[in-house]
């Protein structure tokens, strides 16, 4: 009996000891800005909310929408293209990157919309070209529904918006309450590499550098739990997917053949259910081509925005 209990605690210290080792505390904002926001980052203070983001170039407006748990720097490449010819405005949309949380704590796509409109009225851009890989792609799509008028073009790259058979493995994990409630705390630099693993296509083009980007911008303060609430807050509605056939905006998708996240039949049921719209896949590509293949990808884009 002694011996059992003597094995119990062992395992038990063990596993405290083990736990506590996985343990990451939060970053605060200041110390990331050296690193995550050099010129031209710039942060604009709307509704209470510190948001960065970057302006560059001249020309008509493109804004960019990236996804869950990335930052306004999956654009980098593509901006460098687009600045020849186009104004580009990226953000950290709130809950993630160096923007963070709100104090609402709604993350549903009514609220990214709004928050989006205002962003855009601050900065007084009234029509433009509007691209989003992912939960952005949500966004842009739920936006050019709501503000049709103001959206010239479209570009939704491996796009959210219908119900997923099987949901990302980290979702699901964080819908489980213990689970969620450790992923505040215990957030492992492996667990971050196995989430680009699985959203490229190609391992070897993830280096140790954007493994640190998006491991030091998930430790942002606020931001575990704002990727709880955003988990939470996903609705996987077909309703809602309906929608998308009232889309009349000219779209471009753009999809990763290899995508695990929102594998590839998703992007043939947006090019069926929009009816200006034309599907581009990248065969060996992920769930972020615009960020693993962006030469190709921007090319592509710039020559959808220059058709007539």
């Amino acid at each position: 009996m002694k011996k059992t209990a003597l094995i119990i605690a062992i395992i038990i210290s063990v596993f405290i000891i083990v736990m506590a080792s996985l343990v990451r505390f939060d970053m605060p904002v200041e110390t990331l800005k050296a690193t995550y926001a050099p010129p031209p980052s710039r942060f604009l203070n709307l509704n209470g909310l510190t948001v960065h983001y970057r302006d560059e170039g001249r020309g008509f407006p493109v804004v960019l929408i990236h996804g869950t748990s990335s930052s306004l720097h999956t654009w980098d490449s593509w901006t460098k293209e687009l600045t020849k010819r186009y104004r580009v405005i990226r953000m950290d949309i709130p809950a993630f990157g160096l923007t963070g949380p709100t104090n609402e704590r709604d993350y549903s796509p009514e609220a990214y919309v709004q928050f989006l409109d205002g962003f855009l009225r601050a900065l007084n851009i009234e029509k433009f070209h509007l691209a989003g890989n992912s939960l952005g792609g949500l966004i842009a799509w739920n936006y050019a529904l709501a503000h049709p008028k103001k959206v010239e073009k479209l570009v939704l790259i491996d796009a959210a918006g219908y119900p997923f058979r099987t949901m990302p493995f980290i979702f699901r994990l964080t819908k489980i309450r213990l689970f969620g409630f450790l992923g505040k705390y215990i957030t492992p630099r492996f667990l971050i590499t196995k989430n680009l693993r699985e959203v490229y296509g190609d391992d070897a083009k993830i280096t140790d550098e954007l493994i640190d980007r998006y491991y030091h911008l998930t430790l942002r303060e606020g931001n575990r739990q704002a990727f709880i609430d955003r988990v939470y807050a996903h609705r996987d509605s077909a309703e809602d997917a309906e929608r998308i056939k009232k889309i009349a905006t000219p779209t471009l998708i753009l999809w990763g053949k290899e995508d695990t996240w929102i594998p590839l039949e998703y992007g043939h049921m947006f090019k069926r259910d929009i009816a200006h719209s034309t599907l581009i896949v990248y065969d060996g590509v992920g769930h972020i081509p615009m960020e693993e293949i962006p030469e190709k990808t921007v090319k592509d884009v710039m020559e959808f925005f220059t058709k007539k």
